[in-house]
């Protein structure tokens, strides 16, 4: 069972991870190798960015459990750090509740 705030972080960050793919696709059309996402933590007021290489973003972006985040902005009670880069971290979400609502909201895993 998902409590209000599992879904209320699941929410902020599936919004963020949604901003990031339209992101994607610009830099991808316009042939870029790298581009500037939005962090995807659990705060809805972060504004803060993170300059990515699109070879790494497609990476953390295999994984629906994935995210990108500012460093230090990781919430260690949903998340856990997988890999740091230069200013920003790569997380898994392992709890339950927030993994499962990741999943149902990837736009890379819903149906076409």
């Amino acid at each position: 069972m998902t409590t209000s705030e599992e879904a209320r972080v699941a929410r902020t960050e599936s919004v963020f991870r949604h901003v990031n793919e339209r992101i994607a696709e610009t830099a991808e059309g316009f042939d870029l190798d790298d581009a500037e996402f939005v962090c995807e933590c659990a705060d809805p007021n972060c504004c803060h960015r993170v300059a990515v290489p699109l070879d790494e973003y497609e990476d953390v972006r295999e994984e629906s459990t994935h995210f990108l985040v500012v460093d230090g902005h990781e919430v260690p009670k949903y998340e856990r750090v997988m890999r740091r880069r230069r200013g920003y971290a790569i997380v898994k979400k392992f709890t339950r509740g927030i993994a499962a609502a990741v999943r149902r909201t990837d736009p890379r895993a819903q149906p076409t």
